[in-house]
């Protein structure tokens, strides 16, 4: 009897052992692999949107404004200084855009549960 005790006890341990690891991994997870992978994405997409005339800084500080793109190269060609230097860089170089743009607001169609519901009372609405 005391036998079956021990070895009921002993698998119950270990499924929750298994489920603390499973918690540490998805808090690991969610506290530093997503936010970072992100802000990766955030950053790609800055450095696809750069138009002629934006400031910006590069990751070594320097600040100028993009004359040129050059997509084949994957360069950007920036004035600077009051002598208007030129220098060219890599677009993985650029740091952040200091020029502010208007938001673009684009209409995104929910696809959602509640989303489906709510285009279906529309339709019973419009065929009335």
């Amino acid at each position: 009897m005391n036998l079956n005790l021990m070895q009921a006890s002993s698998g119950g341990g270990m499924w929750t052992l298994i489920i603390i690891y499973v918690l540490i991994f998805a808090g690991i997870y969610f506290i530093l692999i997503r936010p970072k992978s992100k802000r990766n994405k955030q950053e790609q997409e800055l450095r696809n949107n750069l138009e002629i005339g934006d400031e910006i800084t590069t990751i070594g500080g320097i600040v100028g404004r993009v004359i040129a793109i050059r997509e084949e190269a994957d360069e950007i060609v920036l004035e600077t200084g009051s002598e208007k230097t030129k220098m060219v860089f890599k677009r993985w170089a650029i740091s952040s855009v200091n020029s502010e743009k208007e938001p673009t607001v684009e209409k995104k169609e929910n696809t959602g549960f509640f989303a489906k519901r709510k285009n279906k009372k529309e339709e019973e609405t419009a065929a009335e």
